[in-house]
């Protein structure tokens, strides 16, 4: 078999300039362009972890705004939340913190 006989053998409409343009087009995207699809799929991965964490921190930013207005309700609380969170003392007091050894 000769090269003539094996490209006679390739249906025509594979052999069509048009054909040959969109297949070199394709595979041009999906391998070549800067925006193919293997970063597509990372980008589209990207955002929905990006989304995933925009929830957590909406939900924290409500859960601190929620915590403030309670603290600036309550000047019971205020004291509480300062002496625990940063240790914070009143004059002529004195304040032991109590660490945990590490288990080894």
């Amino acid at each position: 078999m000769s090269a003539s006989e094996i490209f006679e053998r390739v249906p025509r409409f594979l052999r069509s300039f048009y054909f040959l343009t969109g297949l070199a087009f394709l595979v041009w995207m999906f391998l070549f362009d800067a925006n193919d699809f293997i970063k597509q799929y990372d980008m589209y991965a990207k955002w929905k972890e990006l989304n995933t964490d925009k929830e957590y921190y909406l939900r924290e930013i409500d859960k601190v705004k929620k915590d403030r207005a309670e603290l600036l309700s309550s000047p019971e609380l205020l004291e509480k939340f300062a002496r625990e969170k940063y240790i914070m003392k009143r004059p002529g007091e004195d304040v032991f913190v109590l660490v945990p050894q590490e288990k080894e």
